[in-house]
């Protein structure tokens, strides 16, 4: 794994994730707006953050610190779409 696929696995990830918010809002424009927009700013902070992470990286163990920190993405972005699906399952 090198830093090529980490920084593109966390643009294609987050980038899906908040495609899907978008579709929601979308698809119903009348729904917990505000709720959704939250969740993709929330995102947005994540994606941010990991990306300075990944540009300015820990002394040390690289690959351990890069694999945490593909760790933590996934970690994260489970947390988000647990809100998004409590969130659509709230407007149903």
């Amino acid at each position: 794994m090198n830093l090529r696929d980490i920084k593109k696995d966390i643009e294609y990830f987050i980038g899906e994730f908040i495609d899907d918010c978008s579709l929601f809002i979308a698809l119903n424009p009348k729904k917990a707006n505000s709720e959704v927009s939250g969740i993709i700013d929330e995102a947005v902070d994540l994606y941010n953050d990991l990306k300075d992470k990944i540009n300015h990286p820990a002394e040390g163990a690289k690959r351990s610190y890069y694999d945490n920190i593909r760790k933590e993405m996934l970690e994260k972005l489970d947390e988000l779409s647990e809100k998004l699906s409590s969130v659509i399952s709230k407007e149903a």
